[in-house]
C-alpha cells in the first residue's frame, strides 16, 4: 500500500484536533521525524490527534508515551496553530511539558500497520541542528526561531501561513 494514500485515508479530508508537547532540556527540544512519503519527511514534536472522550491532557499524555515511552505532565499552554494543507486540516494545541518518567524510545503510531509507520528518528535538537532541517521538512512555528525558548513566547493563534490572528 502507498504511504501517502494511507495518510490521506486515516488522516486527511476532514478536520483534527491535534495536541502537541514541547519538551526542552539543556537547549535542545524533543523532535520526531515523520516519513511522509517518498523522500518526503516532516519534523514536529511528539503529538497527535484527539480522541473522543478524553481530555487534553489524557490524550497528551497517551500520545507521548506512545511515540516516545516518556511520562509527562503538562506544564503551560503556548499556542494553537491551524495548519492547512490538503488533503490535511488541523487545528493544534501546544503546551510545553516535562517528563517525569518513562525512557525515550521511539515509538509507533497504533493507527497505522508495522509495515506503514511514520515515526522514522527522534531526539533533542538544538537551535543549530534545527536550523539544518529545511523549512519544507519542519513545521512552520520551528521556522526561523533564533532560540529554542523562543517556543515559550509563543501565545495566540497562528494560523497556516504563520499569521497571528488577534
Amino acid at each position: 500500500m502507498n504511504l501517502e494514500k494511507e495518510i490521506e485515508d486515516k488522516f486527511g479530508g476532514r478536520l483534527r484536533i491535534r495536541i502537541n508537547g514541547i519538551l526542552i532540556q539543556d537547549d535542545h527540544i524533543l523532535m520526531i521525524k515523520h516519513k511522509m512519503g517518498n523522500d518526503r519527511f516532516f519534523w514536529n514534536v511528539p503529538g497527535g490527534g484527539m480522541k473522543y472522550g478524553s481530555t487534553a491532557e489524557e490524550n497528551l499524555k497517551r500520545e507521548f508515551m506512545e511515540e516516545t515511552g516518556l511520562e509527562i505532565r503538562i506544564k503551560d499552554y503556548l499556542c494553537t496553530y491551524e495548519y492547512l494543507q490538503t488533503p490535511l486540516h488541523a487545528v493544534e494545541l501546544y503546551f510545553e511539558i516535562e517528563a517525569i518518567g518513562g525512557n525515550l524510545r521511539m515509538g509507533k503510531d497504533p493507527e497505522l500497520s508495522d509495515e506503514l509507520q511514520l515515526i522514522t528518528e527522534i531526539g533533542f535538537l538544538n537551535i543549530d541542528n534545527l536550523a539544518l532541517i529545511k523549512n519544507s521538512e519542519k513545521h512552520r512555528l520551528f521556522w526561523g526561531i533564533k532560540s529554542v525558548n523562543d517556543v515559550r513566547k509563543w501565545k495566540g493563534y497562528f494560523n497556516f501561513e504563520n499569521n497571528y490572528l488577534k
